[in-house]
């Protein structure tokens, strides 16, 4: 199977789960909500990379974590987890090599809109007595826009999309859970969310052509 037949197969199978949930019947939801997560991780294991072994199975262990959390989701705390373990494979990941910092007024603004967000919904939630949870966010909160910063040390824009992707889709996902209702937010969660892991396993090409051409410089 062509990494171009894979991808096509992620994309119909993600978009069928977006847009045509009502019409899958209840015990297989699941089943499509984890098909496109699967294919992504047969996607990234079939990438060839040469020079970024570590950042390659990183990447890979943290498409895994991101779906167990998937289907752990449905207990949030042990889903918010998964995502958290995920989360800190793809900071380990991008941290795998040496490279170029994000921007100051990046880390600046993704500062600026976590502390927003954790004051937004953890004081919420401290007013119905969830401190645990509110502490389980908040904590989830700094590791997301942790990796949202060390992904620009790739020098991989598609790295970058993706996990400004998944900061939208988790933001999205946090607005919709614990203070009002979104509309359409099933829709915009998943295509935020697919996308940005699609992206994350086509960084692994991506990265080892930028490291390849460093090494290349180097001697």
């Amino acid at each position: 199977m062509t990494r171009k037949l894979l991808l096509a197969f992620i994309i119909i199978f993600g978009l069928y789960y977006v847009f045509f949930i009502e019409i899958i019947s209840q015990p297989l939801v699941m089943v499509f909500k984890l098909l496109p997560m699967m294919l992504i991780i047969l996607l990234a294991i079939l990438t060839k990379a040469e020079n970024i072994i570590p950042y390659k199975t990183l990447i890979i262990l943290a498409l895994i974590f991101c779906a167990f959390g998937d289907y752990t989701l449905q207990w949030f705390i042990l889903g918010l987890s998964c995502f958290l373990v995920g989360h800190l494979f793809y900071i380990r990941a991008f941290l795998s090599e040496k490279g170029t910092t994000a921007p100051r007024w990046i880390i600046i603004l993704l500062a600026i809109y976590g502390l927003s967000m954790m004051i937004w919904i953890g004081s919420s939630l401290i007013e119905e007595n969830k401190i645990i949870l509110a502490i389980a966010v908040s904590a989830y909160m700094i590791v997301i826009l942790v990796m949202g910063s060390t992904s620009f040390r790739t020098g991989s824009k598609v790295a970058v999309s993706g996990a400004l992707l998944f900061i939208i889709s988790d933001s999205v996902l946090a607005i919709n859970k614990f203070m009002f209702s979104v509309d359409y937010s099933h829709q915009i969660i998943m295509l935020t969310y697919y996308s940005a892991q699609i992206l994350m396993a086509l960084s692994i090409p991506k990265y080892s052509a930028i490291r390849s051409k460093v090494i290349q410089y180097k001697h």
